[in-house]
């Protein structure tokens, strides 16, 4: 009897766990995205391309970096010392001095950790202002061109539209392909099913 209870209290803890990120997910991508308005109003249509490449080389620096989120989440650094770190890739990625501003202002607000979500909803508000479909696609080892070719060209055929495709190589994939359009993920990596594999067996 209490193996049973021990269980059915598992189920229930690992439910509500999930029910508070779903949540935390639905809060923190309703935030990012009035980030990425706000910024978006602010730029000339010049400044719109630098603007979101930098904030896509930034947030996958935020999602790669485990040094980097040690520095912008602890309370040990300052508010000038996260904002002279982040400028300064800012910087390197060319971001335009509207976006420095703007990154500081994420510092003040302690908003850094939405970055990569404030990423995607900028580049969703980029790509509707020029009726253009964002993909990305990331895999364990660089694809040679004409694989990306390939890939580009079956996507545009698949979805009948202007499509801009961008490559990015991820080792933690294993071996396989992993493509993002919007909130959509087509995940055909090693990395990916392995996970769907735990995921069944957890349900279970």
């Amino acid at each position: 009897m209490a193996r049973r209870f021990s269980c059915k209290s598992t189920k229930a803890s690992t439910f509500v766990k999930k029910k508070n990120e779903r949540i935390s997910v639905v809060i923190k991508t309703a935030v990012a995205r009035r980030y990425a308005q706000a910024l978006f109003e602010l730029l000339d249509e010049s400044s719109i391309e630098p603007t979101r490449a930098a904030l896509t080389g930034l947030g996958h620096a935020i999602k790669d970096s485990v040094a980097l989120r040690h520095v912008v989440a602890s309370p040990v650094f300052g508010a000038e010392d996260k904002i002279a770190v982040l400028a300064e890739l800012g910087s390197r990625l060319r971001s335009p001095p509207v976006g420095r501003t703007f990154l500081a202002q994420l510092v003040k607000k302690n908003r850094v950790g939405f970055l990569p979500e404030i990423a995607e909803a900028f580049a969703k508000l980029a790509d509707a202002s020029k009726g253009t479909q964002q993909i990305t696609v990331s895999s364990a080892v660089a694809l040679p061109p004409a694989e990306q070719d390939r890939i580009s060209t079956r996507l545009r055929e698949t979805l009948k539209r202007q499509i801009d495709v961008k490559f990015y190589t991820d080792a933690r994939h294993l071996a396989g392909v992993q493509i993002h359009l919007g909130s959509t993920v087509v995940d055909s990596t090693v990395r990916g099913r392995l996970q769907a594999m735990q995921s069944l067996l957890t349900k279970e």
